[in-house]
């Protein structure tokens, strides 16, 4: 007689496996997907960046005295390229000019001046190397706040924004929600708006269509010759910076996404010199603002699990060939703003999160950790806030001495949310008990040591030896 069956075993319990490469992604960075399916996912980022595109050129070119027609072609100059321009805007230089038109003019020149001093921070901090040598200290633990927060720390341009027309916005949440997690399924729906929200529901409303011509290719100096300030360009100077170290963080959200390794420091420090060439051309063609990693973009690489370098070049192409055809541009470019800010539910909390998963590496139990992350992530959202408080109610920031220059230095960095948690956390992490062999591994440095030159792993010579102009060499 047989005797008793033993009892089932029991699942075994053990963590989740570290992934240096994100698994389950469609198209990693050096597979590209079919050209249909490649050309859509192109023109599905060239929307996506729209967003910013159009609402930095709503902001700034009213105050600065232009009209539609100025506000349509300095879109379209951001399309075919690709901060402190209000205290430019209010600085008292321009106070007394009266003719709108003219205003305009002499604010661009000045703006175009100072973006033109200002690349050149990026580009020697870039290409001589000094970001490499910094981001080489960067370990996973570090790299959390700076990520997480160059999504979440957006979190103000996602729900007040679809607020706005909860009747179109709402919707898009939803179907974005249900198409890209659930079976998919139609939604439907016929309510009309009232009257209140009808301007932020509108495709028409911001006059693009009417301001654009059908076809205008912009040029260097359109506005006419740079003008040039010391305050300003120390101030753009301060914001080209905070863009550096957010891009920094934009950037490895970005490999990650894409399913490739971390990216080594020297690819971040080259990428960050050809940021600061794109902030040049900005300055060059007057664009009225810098260029920064596009936050929305990295977000979309996880919503569609396609991180393919084809893809984003067919994009560019997308934001060059509508640029030119200023009528179909603008057409698009009119789409209702509350349908951006649903889309940025969904891609900057994806950015948000790339961060949260580089916590895998690092030792969750030690109380080291803990105060790292916590203290970085809590003084990156509330700094920021008090100073942008101060603002809201002052009409200046908390540094306000006769300076105008300092102000909006100190104003302008300290006001970004991933620039402070980022700092926080880099210098708690690479000062406190750094020389501890236990707390090397609790910061998940040796994970990433590989990977601090492309060559160091196989892998890394994949992802990154087909980037042009030497920009992965060490």
């Amino acid at each position: 007689m047989a005797g008793p069956a033993p009892p089932p075993k029991q699942e075994e319990l053990v963590p989740h496996p570290v992934k240096d490469q994100l698994p389950s992604v469609s198209f990693c960075i050096t597979s590209p997907p079919p050209w249909p399916e490649a050309i859509l996912l192109g023109f599905q980022h060239y929307l996506v960046v729209l967003g910013t595109t159009v609402l930095i050129p709503t902001a700034l070119v009213p105050q600065m005295g232009g009209g539609n027609d100025e506000k349509a072609r300095v879109v379209q100059t951001l399309l075919f390229l690709a901060a402190p321009t209000i205290s430019i805007i209010l600085a008292g230089r321009y106070s007394n000019i009266v003719d709108p038109h003219e205003k305009f003019l002499h604010i661009m020149r000045g703006t175009q001046g100072a973006l033109i001093v200002a690349s050149t921070l990026q580009i020697i901090i870039g290409f001589s190397g000094l970001w490499r040598n910094v981001t080489r200290y960067l370990s996973p633990l570090s790299a959390v706040p700076l990520v997480a927060l160059a999504g979440f720390g957006l979190y103000e341009l996602g729900f007040p924004g679809v607020a706005k027309c909860v009747e179109v916005g709402l919707p898009v949440i939803i179907l974005l929600v249900t198409f890209s997690q659930y079976v998919p399924h139609a939604i439907h729906s016929e309510r009309h708006a009232p009257p209140k929200t009808q301007l932020h529901c509108r495709t028409d409303r911001s006059g693009l269509v009417g301001g654009a011509p059908w076809i205008r290719v912009p040029y260097p100096f359109q506005w006419g010759a740079p003008t040039f300030d010391a305050g300003e360009a120390f101030a753009m100077m301060a914001a080209s910076f905070v863009a550096l170290v957010e891009s920094t963080g934009t950037f490895t959200a970005v490999a990650r996404y894409a399913s490739a390794t971390p990216v080594p420091p020297s690819v971040l420090s080259r990428g960050i010199g050809w940021q600061g060439i794109a902030i040049l051309l900005d300055g060059l063609f007057g664009t009225a603002n810098g260029t920064s990693v596009s936050v929305e973009n990295a977000g979309l690489l996880a919503l569609t699990r396609v991180g393919s370098r084809r893809v984003v070049q067919i994009s560019a192409g997308f934001m060059i060939f509508f640029s030119i055809l200023g009528k179909f541009g603008a057409v698009f470019a009119s789409i209702p703003a509350p349908i951006f800010a649903a889309l940025y539910c969904l891609l900057f909390a994806y950015v948000g999160a790339g961060g949260l998963s580089f916590l895998q590496f690092c030792n969750l139990n030690s109380f080291r950790t803990k105060f790292i992350l916590g203290f970085s992530v809590f003084m990156g959202l509330s700094v920021p806030q008090y100073f942008n408080e101060y603002t809201s109610v002052a009409g200046y920031g908390p540094v306000h001495t006769g300076a105008r220059w300092f102000n909006d230095i100190i104003n302008v960095i300290f006001s970004s949310k991933p620039f402070v948690a980022g700092f926080v956390a880099f210098f708690l992490d690479n000062s406190l008990h750094r020389h501890d062999s236990a707390v090397r591994k609790d910061r998940g440095l040796h994970w990433w040591h590989k990977f601090r030159s492309y060559k160091g792993d196989p892998r890394s010579t994949v992802c990154y030896w087909l980037l042009p102009f030497n920009t992965a060499k060490t």
